[in-house]
């Protein structure tokens, strides 16, 4: 009679699996996150989670790099460039805050910065996915800009490039103080300032 197969279990779903080790990671961080918890949470063995994806930091990358991804689509479907760029920012910021708070018990903030941030100092391959990503939001960000300089929605000086890195700033303190428990209504007090100070429009300086 023959052995029964270990291993990735005949039905499998990488990303129902990758979305529960995510919401394990995002709740309690990389370091305190187990491999018994995890294979809990994704309902494998600890053995199938390793044939699947390999050991716990590379199935936390993976986590990252799912969350970036679904981010940057998120992102370039709201800055589309069919409306004007201070409502598809302002939109870009109201998702991004319901993203934060979405969780039922205290909210969680960003996946990225609330969890990747902590370990990229001691793990290089953490540092790389983090950096890659910040990258990725911001180019996407700077794309948008760029359009709305064209349009004369910014000043044609303005510098793309620096606003996109500024808005960028904006989310991650958003999500560090959904973390820190400020309330929904603060955080958009922010976002609305934030959006001020992004999209104004300095007046000619010789006017006729």
């Amino acid at each position: 009679m023959e052995n029964p197969k270990r291993g990735r279990p005949v039905q499998y779903d990488r990303e129902q699996a990758l979305q529960r080790a995510s919401d394990v990671f995002w709740s309690v961080g990389f370091a305190a996150t187990s491999l018994d918890a995890l294979s809990e949470a994704t309902q494998m063995t600890r053995p199938s989670l390793a044939g699947a994806f390999g050991d716990k930091e590379a199935l936390y990358i993976e986590a990252l790099k799912r969350y970036r991804d679904a981010g940057v689509d998120a992102m370039k479907s709201t800055l589309s460039g069919q409306r004007s760029f201070r409502k598809e920012l302002a939109d870009v910021l109201c998702n991004a805050t319901d993203v934060y708070m979405a969780s039922a018990d205290a909210a969680r903030g960003c996946l990225l910065i609330g969890t990747a941030s902590v370990e990229a100092v001691h793990r290089p391959s953490v540092r790389n996915m983090l950096k890659e990503s910040l990258g990725a939001f911001n180019a996407v960000l700077e794309e948008r800009i760029r359009q709305a300089i064209a349009d004369a929605e910014l000043d044609p000086d303005a510098d793309a490039a620096g606003l996109a890195a500024v808005t960028s700033a904006i989310m991650h303190s958003l999500a560090v103080r959904a973390r820190a428990g400020e309330t929904r209504h603060a955080l958009d007090e922010l976002s609305g300032a934030a959006i001020d100070l992004i999209c104004r429009k300095r007046p000619p300086e010789h006017q006729e």
